[in-house]
């Protein structure tokens, strides 16, 4: 594949101040400090490296950091996020069914690492689970092989939903929750929950596996919903709380609470809702081409 011109998405630094990503009782733990520089600076060595490959191969490429992304990525070949799961992430709500993403996870957790600190704090760095490369394969493994043709990007399936018969303008890759902005806050839609979330098959080894859920393979069309935390009796109705929607179906809530709020892959992407409002979920929306780890795609 011609590369003419490549947006290099980029993870902020910010997220690795001791200040914004840990309690204050480790803000005087040397070892976290430490901890969370030596992962500041493994990033940024991940995105020179990544920088310097692309230099090289005479790529026309422009490096934004996820915060400062505000508008369509359009008139672009490729994208290539680096960072991990939540750049990728962020980067799909600006993305439409063609342009390809490929993932670089440039802070992968280090098992050995994990089981040093585990008395301490959690020392778990990048899942990168739709990230491809990392810094060791992603020029020879990744890049190259797409540029040649060898690799061909999946087309994962995302949640398109509408409010009142108007879509919202954000697809999620992951899932959707919709529940009142306070999670201890009785929703009420035809039922009583805590909240709906509806995940994609890229998703459901997320929060809604956590949840109960069960991983569907990658490339499944189908969605998963799940009724968190029900107020209801008898097996009628139990069995209604959790299952799938198949990719010609859609579902429809009415929402009946006084406020409340559908977040998009995560809490950062949000709608707010009010009582009457229509919900329709369903899987037609653009797909997003990512380039998958081999043991994904295959």
């Amino acid at each position: 594949m011609a590369i003419r011109k490549l947006l290099l998405l980029l993870k902020p630094f910010d997220v690795y101040h001791a200040t914004q990503s840990n309690p204050a009782s480790l803000f005087t733990n040397p070892r976290v400090v430490h901890y969370l520089n030596n992962r500041s600076k493994v990033h940024k060595e991940a995105i020179d490296l990544c920088q310097k490959i692309l230099q090289q191969k005479s790529v026309d490429w422009q490096p934004i950091f996820r915060n400062d992304l505000s508008q369509p990525i359009r008139n672009v070949d490729l994208v290539v996020t680096v960072g991990g799961d939540g750049t990728l992430l962020q980067a799909s709500h600006f993305m439409d069914d063609t342009v390809p993403v490929i993932g670089v996870n440039s802070d992968p957790t280090q098992a050995e690492e994990v089981e040093e600190f585990s008395n301490e704090f959690d020392a778990n760095r990048s899942t990168g689970y739709l990230c491809a490369a990392t810094v060791k394969n992603f020029e020879q493994v990744v890049l190259d092989s797409f540029l040649e043709g060898q690799t061909v990007p999946s087309k994962l399936s995302r949640i398109s939903v509408s409010v009142n018969s108007k879509a919202l303008p954000a697809y999620a890759l992951n899932d959707i929750l919709i529940a009142h902005p306070c999670p201890a806050t009785l929703s009420r839609f035809s039922f009583k929950s805590s909240g709906l979330r509806v995940s994609t098959a890229a998703g459901s080894t997320a929060a809604m596996l956590s949840a109960g859920g069960f991983a569907m393979p990658i490339l499944s069309q189908d969605l998963q919903y799940m009724v968190r935390e029900p107020i209801a009796s008898g097996g009628a109705i139990s069995g209604l709380m959790h299952g799938l929607i198949k990719s010609d179906q859609s579902i429809d809530a009415a929402w009946f609470s006084k406020e409340g709020s559908i977040y998009v892959d995560g809490s950062y992407v949000f709608f707010t809702i009010q009582s009457g409002d229509t919900i329709e979920i369903s899987s037609k929306a653009p797909v997003l081409q990512v380039v998958l780890a081999p043991h994904l795609s295959s």
